[in-house]
C-alpha cells in the first residue's frame, strides 16, 4: 500500500513540468461542469492551452498507452490507436482585445488523425516543433465490464476519527472471468481526481467468483483535508468574489482577500470544486480568446514563518505542482506569506501547501483536516490476465462523502 499524500518535488517536476511561457492547461470532456480526464472509452476530450508568447507556434501532441503503475506499456501504436499517436495541432487563434496577448490551442481526441480502440491508462505529451516535451497530462479511459460500488465514511480509527476518511469498495464482475485476483487485478484510489493524492498496492479482502471486496479498516484512509479556498476574477476591472483591491499598470493585478492562519481552526462546510477550476469572463463571449490574464496575488497571515518550510499556492490551476512560480515568500514586516501568479480570468480553488527539507508536501498543515469535508473518490481498477499485453481498465467507481452517513 502506498498512501500518495505527500510527494516529493522531484517527482512532480519530472511528471508534471511545463514550460513557463504555457498557460491554462486544461483536458477536459466538453460536457460543461466536467473536469476529469477518466472517462469511458470513446469519449471525446479536448486538451487546451494558452502560449503567451503570442507567436503561433508549430505544437504537437503524443499519446502514449502506459501501465497501470504510468510505465510505458508493451503495446506499439497502432495496437491502440486507429491513426497516428503523433499529430500536429492545427486549432490555433489569437486573443481578442486582452491586456495580455496569447494564442490559445486546442484539439479533441479522438478526432480524425487518431482513434484510441483501447482501455487504459494514457501519457498526452504536447511537443515544440524541436519534439522537446513542453507538458504532459494523464488520462484514463475505461470500459463498464465491471460495476465498482464505493462508499466512503469517517475514520473508526480512534486516533484518526476527526480527520481521516475511510474507503470501502468491490468489484463486482459477473460477465468477467478473473482466475487470480492478487495477480491480475490492480486498483487505484483516486482523491478529487489529483494523482498526487491515491493509494495503491490494495489486494481484496474478500473474494468470490463474481466479486471483489476491498474492506480495510486503516489502509485506504485518507486525510479529510479542508474546503478549498476561492477567488473570482470575471470581471477584469472591477472587484468580484473574494478580491478586495485591482490595481492596472501594463496588465491588470488582482489582490485576493487575505487568509489568516489558525492552528485551532475548526471545520466548517462551504461548496467548492474539489481544487479545480474555470475559464469564464463576462466581458466577452468566448472565454478562450477574450479572457484576460491577471496577476493573481496571494496573502497567508501568519505571525512568524513556517520553521525550515516552503509555503505554496496549491490548486489544479498548475496541476497542483510545486515550483518555483507557486512559491510564496514571508514578509516580516507585514507579517504575512506573499506571492503572485499570472492567470486567466475565471473562478479557482486553491489552497495552501507546505514542503519540507526534504521535499515532503502537506496539504493540510495550515488550513487543517477534518472529517467532515466533502470529498469525492474514484475507483479505477485494472484487470491483465495472464499472458494479457495490457492493463485494461474494467470499471470506475465514483463517490462523495457524505458527513450524514
Amino acid at each position: 500500500m502506498i498512501l500518495k499524500l505527500v510527494f516529493t518535488l522531484f517527482m512532480i517536476s519530472a511528471i508534471d513540468g511545463f514550460s513557463q511561457n504555457i498557460k491554462s492547461i486544461q483536458l477536459r470532456p466538453l460536457r460543461q461542469n466536467l473536469y476529469s480526464a477518466i472517462v469511458p472509452l470513446g469519449t471525446v476530450l479536448e486538451l487546451s492551452f494558452d502560449d503567451l508568447d503570442a507567436d503561433s507556434k508549430d505544437y504537437s501532441y503524443k499519446i502514449e498507452h502506459m501501465t497501470h503503475d504510468w510505465k510505458k506499456s508493451r503495446l506499439l501504436s497502432s495496437q491502440f490507436i486507429d491513426g497516428f499517436d503523433e499529430t500536429s495541432i492545427i486549432d490555433v487563434t489569437n486573443s481578442f482585445n486582452t491586456f495580455q496577448s496569447y494564442t490559445h490551442y486546442a484539439v479533441k481526441i479522438p478526432n480524425i488523425n487518431t482513434v484510441i480502440t483501447k482501455s487504459g491508462n494514457y501519457l498526452l505529451s504536447v511537443l515544440n516543433d524541436d519534439d522537446e516535451v513542453q507538458f504532459t497530462r494523464r488520462f484514463v479511459l475505461y470500459e463498464n465490464l465491471a460495476t465498482i460500488g464505493v462508499s466512503v465514511s469517517r475514520s473508526r480509527n480512534a486516533k484518526t476519527t476527526s480527520t481521516q476518511q475511510t474507503v470501502e469498495f468491490s468489484v463486482n464482475h459477473p460477465n468477467l472471468r478473473i482466475n487470480n485476483p492478487s495477480q491480475e487485478v490492480n486498483v487505484i484510489l483516486l482523491k478529487n481526481d489529483n494523482w498526487n493524492e491515491k493509494i495503491t498496492e490494495l489486494q481484496p479482502t474478500f473474494f468470490s467468483p463474481n466479486q471483489l471486496k476491498y474492506t480495510y479498516s486503516n489502509k485506504t484512509n485518507f486525510w479529510g483535508g479542508n474546503e478549498y479556498l476561492n477567488f473570482d476574477s470575471k470581471f477584469i476591472r472591477n472587484k468580484s468574489v473574494n478580491i478586495v483591491r485591482i490595481e492596472r499598470d501594463d496588465i491588470f493585478h488582482h489582490y485576493i482577500y487575505p487568509y489568516t492562519y489558525n492552528p485551532f481552526l475548526k471545520y466548517r462546510y462551504y461548496p467548492d470544486i474539489n481544487g479545480q477550476f474555470v475559464i469564464r469572463t463576462l466581458e466577452g463571449s468566448d472565454p478562450n480568446t477574450e479572457a484576460d490574464y491577471a496577476m493573481m496575488h496571494f496573502t497567508l497571515q501568519v505571525d512568524k514563518p513556517f520553521l525550515d518550510k516552503e509555503v505554496h499556492v496549491y490548486g489544479a490551476f498548475n496541476n497542483f505542482l510545486i515550483d518555483e512560480e507557486s512559491k510564496m515568500e514571508y514578509d516580516f514586516e507585514n507579517k504575512s506569506y506573499k506571492g503572485a501568479i499570472l492567470m486567466k480570468q475565471g473562478f479557482y480553488n486553491y489552497t495552501f501547501a507546505t514542503i519540507d527539507n526534504y521535499g515532503s508536501v502537506n496539504t493540510n498543515e495550515i488550513n487543517g483536516t477534518f472529517f467532515q469535508t466533502e470529498n469525492q473518490y474514484k475507483v479505477i481498477t485494472y484487470f491483465k490476465p495472464f499472458g494479457g499485453l495490457y492493463d485494461r481498465v474494467i470499471g470506475v467507481g465514483t463517490t462523495f462523502f457524505d458527513q450524514n452517513r
